[in-house]
């Protein structure tokens, strides 16, 4: 089965100042369709890096990225960004939700840079809202909402245009151990009945046991892989 996400031979170096820092070496790894996958790791081990590689926001210093049949490696920044608003759905730790907007205005957003009319645009909100069970929240702010409605709230936003992958980043980090798990559940929910193929990267093992396997990188190399009995 051809993968959904393919990185070959893919290395990352920043630099600072004169001294170039490799972040990730050489690394492979494919991702299938329908995959609900956890990164895991010490802090800078790479995950984040990593993460940015397959959602287009970062480039591989050597290697390539396939997304979907597309070398997004290869894309200039303006079709990288086009194919982000298409192909990705990000979830982050702390929401990034705008203050001054609704839950609808907030979740709306990515529709913004497609050619749907405000018609169109309002169906994919209330639909990606309720599948998240916020309908009822769609005129609340940010600061009237908990900690796991924002979140979400956010993840109504990251599935509104109904992206090729879902990529999140400590999307548990901010919240306790209950709304944690409901926003995992969610997550679940999302991979195994509405078939979103999902990228997390978590340093929490409880999370990652939510996912169908995880992947361990260690100093930028890939050193474990464990499937999961669920």
């Amino acid at each position: 089965m051809t993968a959904l996400v393919s990185l070959k031979g893919v290395s990352k170096t920043y630099t600072r100042g004169k001294q170039a820092v490799p972040v990730l070496e050489q690394l492979d790894l494919d991702i299938a369709q329908g995959d609900f996958l956890a990164l895991m790791g010490p802090s800078g081990s790479g995950k984040t890096t990593l993460l940015n590689l397959i959602g287009g926001l970062d480039r591989p210093t050597a290697g390539s990225v396939t997304v979907s049949g597309e070398r997004i490696d290869q894309l200039s920044s303006g079709q990288l960004a086009k194919w982000r608003s298409r192909h990705v759905g990000f979830v982050f730790q702390f929401y990034n939700l705008l203050p001054v907007l609704t839950a609808e205005k907030n979740v709306e957003l990515p529709l913004l840079l497609t050619a749907l009319n405000k018609a169109a645009r309002q169906k994919h909100v209330e639909t990606a809202l309720e599948i998240v069970g916020l309908k009822d929240r769609a005129k609340h702010k940010p600061s009237e909402l908990s900690g796991g409605q924002a979140q979400r709230v956010a993840i109504a936003r990251a599935l509104v245009a109904d992206p090729t992958l879902l990529v999140c980043d400590e999307p548990t980090g901010d919240l306790d151990r209950k709304t944690a798990d409901e926003i995992l559940h969610l997550l679940q929910v999302l991979n195994k009945q509405h078939g979103k193929t999902i990228v997390m990267v978590t340093h929490d093992q409880k999370a990652a046991d939510f996912a169908t396997h995880e992947l361990h990188l260690d100093k930028g190399v890939l050193v474990e892989q464990v499937k999961n009995a669920a």
